[in-house]
Parts: C-alpha cells; sequence; structure tokens
C-alpha cells in the first residue's frame, strides 16, 4: 500500500523509479506500458496472481518488442542460441 512500506520510503522511490523508467522506455520507441508497479501486501497472493495474468496478457497483446523486431535475424539467432 502506497506509503506503508516497512523500508520506510522504499514503495515511494520506487514508484519514482518505475516512472522515470518508463519515460525512458517512451524515449526509445518502446511502450512504457511494458512496465508497471502495483503495491500489494504479502496476504494478497491470490490478487498477485490474477494482476500477473492479466499483465502477461496485455505484454502478449503489445506484441514483441520493436527492438526485438528491428535486429536482424542472424543476429538475434546468434545472441539467443
Amino acid at each position: 500500500m502506497p506509503g506503508d512500506c516497512h523500508y520506510l520510503e522504499g514503495n515511494a522511490n520506487a514508484k519514482r523509479r518505475v516512472e522515470y523508467t518508463q519515460h525512458l522506455l517512451r524515449s526509445i520507441g518502446l511502450e512504457p506500458e511494458r512496465l508497471r508497479m502495483t503495491n500489494l501486501s504479502s496476504a494478497m497472493g491470490h490478487q498477485f496472481a490474477d494482476l500477473a495474468t492479466r499483465f502477461a496478457e496485455e505484454i502478449r497483446a503489445l506484441g514483441p518488442s520493436a527492438l526485438r523486431r528491428s535486429r536482424p535475424a542472424a543476429q538475434a539467432t546468434a545472441e539467443e542460441g
């Protein structure tokens, strides 16, 4: 929960970093929606599973990364394999 972090300012710092990273993603041509932060307590396992499933579906719907699509196939194969 925002502001209710065992590490005092940890979730506020993380939120700022996520927002900054979303800005960086946008600046290099990636969708900032590929990164998300959600606040949950450790007792919210079912909600976490639901959120993770929905997020994975949203990422799949965005399709492959524009950066991956722009690499030549030979280079991508060499790096992966």
